[in-house]
């Protein structure tokens, strides 16, 4: 059976190029990509991309509809149905405009990896994002060990990622000079650090207690007085592994280099919320916690406003959008207490009001009945 198709090779090459280059898409979304066109080669046997038809994308989406799972074993999402579908679509629509398969492939034919309106709404509807709490936080971080260097830097990764909200993948490119303990801030300078879409901005420590303050400042203070490292060397090095004595795998510290990827920090995270007894919540799953902490601080426009632009956003809206979903069970607490009977609460204003008729009465001498 063939493996790849020497033609079809090409023009994904050609289209990840122009994904990457010319739409500015991020690594994730054409690995994304990449493995729909995959998918699609391996069921059409690779056949080349010059022989498309309209009946390929519809039975291909027939075949896509009754797979599972590797890990699950359950039948494939509708939102994994539906970002595979779109990819596919896309791909031919750009297809049909290129040199030597414009005569052969109708762009109107990638119509049909279309799911269903109703399968496609399901795909695309908003879940509750979940988040712990901040209290469920500190706790993990609290029992988490502190007697090596690999623990206080896992115990530092936690602190860093609450008090300013970062991503997995900036806080992985994070070098000791990005942090201004003196101003506690975070500077995201794209040039270096892996911010979304390479926006550079300046993250102030959000506030959410000393204590985990300290945490940080002890694992920043550990790295330039004891180990003597300088501005460029990472915030979070990477595990020194080797042989030891049993000749054995094991742990001996850190070592003065960046981790590839945010892959070991979030095995960090699983570990410590696993080790403490509570499910896992991701790198990410912060930012929605912050984000509601904001929506209990902030009392104007203007303060909610820098919350917003604390976590890179440009706009509060894409906050609200994104991140300011009402969780369940507030939702459920909201509606409880609209459904009380009204009490107009009273104003500051109506108790000093009261007090001062309440004294002008008790100065005021009774008339004497003549």
């Amino acid at each position: 059976m063939t493996q790849h198709n020497a033609d079809n090779e090409r023009i994904k090459h050609a289209y990840l190029r122009f994904l990457r280059d010319a739409r500015s898409q991020s690594e994730s979304t054409i690995d994304a990509a990449a493995k729909a066109l995959d998918r699609f080669e391996i069921y059409t046997k690779h056949i080349n991309f010059k022989r498309f038809h309209h009946k390929q994308a519809s039975a291909f989406k027939r075949h896509l509809l009754q797979q599972k799972g590797l890990r699950s074993g359950d039948v494939l999402s509708k939102a994994t149905l539906y970002s595979t579908l779109t990819h596919l679509k896309r791909f031919f629509q750009w297809l049909a405009r290129e040199p030597g398969y414009k005569s052969r492939v109708r762009y109107s034919d990638a119509d049909y990896f279309n799911l269903s309106a109703n399968d496609t709404r399901i795909a695309k509807a908003r879940r509750e994002q979940r988040a712990p709490t901040l209290e469920q936080v500190k706790h993990v971080i609290s029992v988490m060990p502190g007697e090596t260097e690999i623990d206080l830097r896992n115990r530092a990764i936690l602190a860093l990622t609450i008090l300013t909200g970062a991503r997995d993948g900036a806080i992985a490119s994070l070098k000791l000079k990005h942090i201004d303990l003196v101003n506690d801030c975070v500077v995201q300078d794209a040039r270096e650090v892996k911010t979304k879409r390479r926006k550079t901005f300046t993250t102030w420590f959000f506030p959410v207690g000393d204590e985990v303050r300290l945490i940080l400042v002890e694992w920043v203070t550990y790295l330039r007085e004891s180990k003597w490292w300088g501005d460029d060397d990472p915030l979070f090095p990477a595990t020194r592994v080797g042989l030891g004595p049993t000749q054995q795998f094991e742990l001996f510290g850190v070592q003065k280099i960046h981790w590839k990827n945010a892959t070991p920090i979030r095995r960090i995270f699983r570990e410590a919320f696993v080790n403490a007894g509570l499910e896992y919540f991701n790198p990410h799953s912060f930012r929605h916690t912050l984000v509601r902490l904001g929506e209990k601080f902030c009392k104007t426009p203007e303060q909610f406003k820098a919350w917003s632009q604390n976590l890179g956003h440009e706009k509060p809206l894409t906050t609200f959008l994104n991140y300011g979903e009402v969780p369940y069970e507030r939702q459920a607490q909201i509606f409880k207490e609209l459904a009380a009977p009204y009490q107009p609460e009273r104003s500051q204003a109506d108790e000093i009001a009261d007090a001062v008729i309440k004294k002008l009465r008790l100065e005021i001498p009774k008339e004497v009945n003549p």
